[in-house]
């Protein structure tokens, strides 16, 4: 543990962050220390490990925060790292299995990433399953990671504005709170029976989970085969069409992240496997996330107003889901929008004139108190993930507007409607008498001057924003006050005077 608090490595975290935070700020030095080159910050990250690399894939999504050299850079990075050592696996594997339960077990890892690295097995001659065992001392180095990241956060979000410091701040709750969570193999395998009962008429194949030997150390799972979905040589030379299998994995991941709101947030090549069957396969639950009602319904109409260039109702869902501040400037606000309707709009974009144009706008509206929902983070890296799947494959892919018709299909589902018209007045006739109680309930409460007007959590935010502004001012005059009626009592009257001067500036300059 002393190497991970080692002054060369609190300095490389140190250099990292700072690189960050300039390069959010688009500032060119900080007293003299400029931001660490795209390579630079690559090359750093992947000296760092697990941590730092799980972060930078969050934030290869943010094109509002990099150019497009980082991004490109960010976007290279990978989890793999070399399989433990022969006695650190014999530990883990010891610890989870007290009684070998395997009639044969492979020694070498045939996948490692940075949490676990997965092994083949056989629980009898004809049952083969992949075993997941979890690095050694891992979550000790995580948890380290996340202290120090959290330390060196206080220190630079001094210098950063409110909106810009959520923003930032969003990003580092949202992934010290899942590295954690994908620490435990325990959690994985509850995603993971969680997410096959739920999507179990999906058509994906998910990996079968033998409960009995699995613990916080050890997955064991039935052990699934296929192509990587980026081996395109490989699964065309089988005579699979790979159209409709990426038609399928939109309306999967569009299902899960808008309709039902519970999504696999790790869906790489190595994850997503195509099998001779052509079939697809989803591997490594780790990263499973859940997206609030409100979030969901506020992003579903945030597309469709864009789709229909409603800009009332665009602006309505982009404050409601967090993305635009309340205070927004409306005239900035409303070219902002009028430029997304055309990223929207524009038939003849491919997906790669359409990132730039996004890249454009995000360049252009800098200034704009944006800010992003922790929800909303990895909902960007997996649609980023599936846009890049898809370009691979199909000349101008575009995955937004392929997610457009099946939103339209889908949004009675999505906002908890009923399948059919008739099951649905059914349910609204159910609901009628809490209705007319809550009408009562309601009209009782304004005749006697009770009635109460909740706020959303952001109008809070704002509010208190709004209220610290005008309050704060007034408090530095007061103590300024105090300590020059203090001074004249001490008999320091030049420094009470000043004092009282400063005071009044305060005041006059709020």
């Amino acid at each position: 543990m002393i190497s991970l608090y080692s002054p060369l490595r609190l300095w490389r975290i140190f250099a990292l962050l700072l690189s960050l935070y300039l390069l959010i700020k688009k500032k060119p030095s900080f007293l003299g220390m400029k931001p660490l080159s795209a390579v630079r910050l690559k090359e750093t990250i992947t000296v760092l490990g697990t941590s730092f690399v799980k972060l930078a894939q969050v934030l290869a999504t943010r094109s509002d925060f990099f150019d497009e050299a980082y991004l490109k850079e960010l976007a290279t990075l990978h989890d793999d790292l070399p399989a433990m050592s022969d006695a650190e696996r014999q530990t883990v594997f010891e610890r989870a299995f007290p009684i070998n339960p395997f009639v044969r077990f492979e020694d070498s890892a045939i996948a490692s990433a940075s949490i676990g690295q997965v092994h083949e097995a056989w629980l009898d001659e004809k049952t083969k399953v992949a075993v997941k065992l979890r690095r050694e001392g891992i979550e000790k180095r995580v948890r380290a990671d996340i202290r120090i990241l959290s330390a060196f956060n206080r220190l630079f979000r001094l210098f950063f504005s409110t909106l810009t410091r959520h923003s930032i701040e969003s990003v580092i709750a949202e992934f010290s709170s899942m590295i954690v969570r994908e620490c435990s193999f325990t959690q994985e395998r509850q995603n993971l029976e969680k997410f096959s009962a739920m999507y179990a008429d999906s058509g994906i194949v998910f990996p079968g989970i033998f409960p009995r030997w699995c613990s916080d150390d050890a997955l064991v799972m039935s052990f699934e085969e296929g192509w990587r979905f980026d081996e395109r040589k490989a699964i065309e030379e089988s005579g699979i069409d790979i159209a409709p299998l990426i038609d399928q994995l939109v309306r999967f991941y569009t299902d899960q992240m808008l309709v039902k709101g519970f999504f696999h947030a790790d869906p790489h090549p190595g994850n997503l496997l195509v099998s001779r069957e052509g079939k697809l396969i989803l591997l490594d639950f780790g990263m499973v996330k859940r997206v609030p009602n409100d979030t969901r319904i506020a992003i579903i109409e945030l597309i469709r107003s864009a789709h229909e260039r409603d800009f009332e109702g665009y602006v309505s869902a982009a404050k409601r889901l967090g993305t635009v501040a309340y205070d927004a400037p409306a005239a900035e606000l409303a070219e902002f929008t009028e430029r997304m309707f055309d990223i929207f709009g524009n038939d003849a974009l491919d997906s790669s004139s359409m990132q730039k144009l996004a890249f454009d706008v995000m360049d252009q509206t800098r200034n704009l108190p944006f800010k992003l929902p922790q929800e909303a983070i990895y909902i960007l890296r997996v649609s980023a993930i599936i846009e890049g799947l898809g370009t691979a494959y199909i000349e101008n892919f575009n995955g937004i507007k392929d997610i457009l018709p099946i939103l339209q299909r889908n949004i009675p589902r999505a906002l908890g409607m009923k399948e059919s018209f008739l099951e649905t007045v059914i349910d609204e006739f159910k609901k009628l008498p809490e209705d007319i109680t809550a009408l009562r309930e309601t009209l009782r409460r304004s005749s006697r001057g009770e009635l109460v007007v909740e706020l959303s959590p952001l109008q809070m935010q704002q509010l208190k924003s709004d209220l610290e502004h005008s309050i704060t001012p007034l408090y530095t005059a007061l103590m300024l006050g105090l300590a020059a009626a203090g001074a004249w009592m001490g008999g320091w009257a030049t420094i009470a005077y000043f004092l009282i001067g400063a005071s009044v500036m305060r005041l006059w300059l709020r």
